[in-house]
């Protein structure tokens, strides 16, 4: 079966608004400019953008990024199969879009794989954007409304940004402040062009008398929304920018339509440890958060990731690689 060109899969997709972004073929294409080759098949009513990484001697991974999309995956799976032999893959990793214990059938779905560690962050917190923008401040932890409204009296100004080099400079910074690996500037202007093209990013700038204080990267694409990328610089941070900016974020999908707002990416600890350490740590990923938190939400947990293996002795070597660059 022929692979779906862009247009294709983009007509597919505007038929499931429930996709997620990482199945969008702005994703697709934003990975094809970084070490992968996208790939896009449809069988029926269901389909999958897989991503292909070249390694030595002609051989690849596959990965799909939270997918397949549609409801029966079973006639899906032998042309999946098909198109990663003929790439010469070692495996194929899925990491399908659903919660834990919302899924029934995953099981029955990932017949012939086996369970995988996740490359996507599992745990995130989840905001409902339906009901009023009151309604969502009921919601939140008070000191994260009482920021809110400081960041206003404190004359915090947020707007729409196209200065990608203002915030490649802000993810800098946080990067060497919290630890966070940080993408190239060629990388996140890559992001910003396919994302907004389309109207399913935008880049929102936290500025104190022109003075750019922090910003994020926002997205949207059907009924949900996701924030992906953000940093701060360590100046007048007791006007606590990003609380604003994550408000004003919330305001924009909304107004996109969308119904969820992924904050993605905190901790993978039970709700219990996480909340008691709410406020006894602030380091690394429990200053993400506590942050995080703050918003209310749902802490959210995404269903593990699966491996369907098709050279089995290369495949223990692949294993190998990924633990010692853990440990590393």
């Amino acid at each position: 079966m022929p692979t779906l060109t862009r247009t294709e899969w983009d007509s597919f997709l505007a038929g499931n608004p429930k996709a997620h972004l990482l199945q969008s073929g702005e994703w697709g294409d934003l990975k094809g400019d970084f070490d992968w080759t996208p790939e896009r098949i449809r069988v029926g009513e269901s389909g999958a953008q897989i991503l292909f990484r070249r390694l030595p001697l002609g051989l690849t991974i596959a990965y799909i990024p939270k997918g397949p999309v549609g409801e029966d995956w079973s006639a899906l799976w032998p042309e999946v199969d098909a198109l990663c032999r003929r790439r010469r893959a070692i495996l194929l990793k899925v990491e399908p879009d659903a919660w834990e214990d919302e899924d029934a059938d995953l099981a029955v779905k990932m017949s012939g794989f086996i369970p995988s560690s996740a490359i996507q962050p599992r745990r995130t917190v989840l905001i409902d954007l339906s009901g009023s923008e009151e309604d969502w401040l009921a919601c939140m932890k008070p000191k994260t409304r009482y920021n809110i409204r400081l960041a206003q009296k404190k004359e915090v100004v947020i707007r729409e940004s196209n200065d990608l080099d203002a915030f490649q400079q802000l993810m800098m910074a946080t990067g060497s402040r919290d630890g966070f690996g940080v993408h190239t500037l060629a990388y996140y202007r890559r992001v910003y062009d396919l994302f907004t093209a389309t109207g399913k990013a935008v880049l929102l700038q936290a500025e104190y008398q022109g003075r750019p204080l922090a910003a994020i990267m926002a997205f949207a694409a059907g009924e949900r929304a996701w924030y992906l990328y953000g940093a701060s610089s360590d100046e007048e941070r007791n006007r606590m920018p990003t609380d604003l900016l994550q408000w004003e974020a919330m305001r924009w999908a909304a107004a996109r339509g969308c119904k969820t707002y992924d904050l993605w990416g905190v901790p993978d600890e039970d709700e219990q440890t996480l909340e008691s350490q709410f406020e006894q740590r602030s380091d690394g990923l429990w200053g993400v958060y506590r942050f995080k938190r703050g918003f209310g939400g749902r802490l959210m947990r995404s269903v593990r990731a699966w491996d369907r293996v098709y050279q089995p002795l290369l495949y223990q070597v692949y294993l190998r690689a990924v633990k010692r660059s853990r440990e590393g």
